[in-house]
């Protein structure tokens, strides 16, 4: 499997041009959100979503101005929905440092995401880039539709996989399909823009699939598992396919245990028990394969580089990582 700076390797150049492009992307006349928004820059963890817009229209075009652009629409948007998501969970960490609601507080947190927000109309059209203001925006659409969605099949726990599906592409998946279509739009790659943003999509279903794996241990500590996802009643895949593939005792144990005793350790650990051993992680597994192989097929008639090398690097390392 590729490391992150290897993947980047194609890139490294625009990626280093891209913090300073980022940071003038976020100026402002008040010295307040300045302040917040230099912590929230000098925090950022290894900034995917720019890789995805770059690696994308460096294998299908030239990275241009319009490309850097891009990469700035769609992480202010990732680091806007952040901001705000820290807030909406009472979140006082994020990557190991303290949040901007922890230090700010919640009204200045929400105040910040929503500058950026506006910062993503204001360049969009500063710069008349309004097909890639109407990706952005869908994008934000579909996030917020995602989250509402999750929410309000959370509080009975009937999410189906059918609805699970439809919760990750919108919450998760849309953002990274938007950074693979916004690369293609960047270089004016019409013919390929609807695959890239298939691409994208299948990456962050199969990103998020993995990260419902995690809630049960990594590969390397699988007896150490977390239960985090148990606790908040989030209804992953392992457990979805669990529940809707055990005897009735085992199912009415499980949904008991989600339901009433998700702040007690030993039940945790009983349910963790009842996915790992039902197959719940397998199935899991074999559906984020199945999602990254889907992934690469759509590449196969773009011609080989290492832009191209680099995006299926990507791909693997997703459902490999570690954390």
């Amino acid at each position: 499997m590729l490391s992150v700076k290897e993947i980047m390797s194609p890139i490294q150049t625009e990626m280093q041009q891209f913090e300073a492009h980022f940071k003038e992307t976020m100026l402002s006349n008040v010295p307040l959100l300045d302040k917040v928004t230099q912590y929230i820059v000098k925090r950022k963890g290894k900034q995917m979503r720019p890789m995805f817009v770059f690696l994308t229209a460096k294998m299908l075009g030239e990275i241009n101005v319009k490309s850097f652009d891009a990469a700035a629409l769609v992480e202010l948007l990732h680091t806007a929905t952040l901001v705000h998501d820290d807030v909406v969970d009472d979140a006082n960490e994020r990557r190991g440092f303290f949040s901007v609601n922890a230090l700010w507080k919640n009204k200045i947190a929400v105040l910040v995401g929503d500058y950026m927000l506006s910062r993503i109309l204001l360049l969009s059209l500063e710069k008349e880039n309004t097909d890639l203001l109407k990706v952005v925006a869908r994008a934000v659409r579909e996030m917020s539709e995602g989250e509402l969605l999750q929410l309000e099949k959370a509080r009975h726990l009937d999410i189906t996989e059918e609805i699970y599906f439809e919760v990750i592409r919108k919450k998760t998946a849309s953002l990274i399909a938007t950074c693979c279509e916004a690369g293609a739009i960047s270089v004016g790659n019409t013919k390929h823009q609807q695959a890239m943003f298939l691409f994208g999509e299948a990456v962050g279903i199969a990103f998020q699939i993995k990260d419902d794996i995690f809630d049960y241990g990594s590969d390397n500590n699988i007896g150490k598992p977390t239960g985090i996802d148990i606790r908040e009643q989030k209804m992953t895949l392992p457990l979805i396919y669990t529940i809707n593939n055990v005897n009735q005792k085992d199912r009415s144990e499980l949904l008991n245990i989600v339901r009433n005793k998700n702040e007690d350790a030993s039940s945790i650990a009983r349910a963790v028990d009842l996915v790992i051993e039902n197959g719940g992680i397998e199935y899991a597994r074999k559906k984020m394969q199945a999602y990254g192989a889907y992934a690469i097929g759509l590449l196969k008639d773009i011609p080989e580089s290492e832009a191209k090398d680099s995006l299926i690097g990507l791909v693997h390392y997703t459902m490999n990582r570690e954390k």
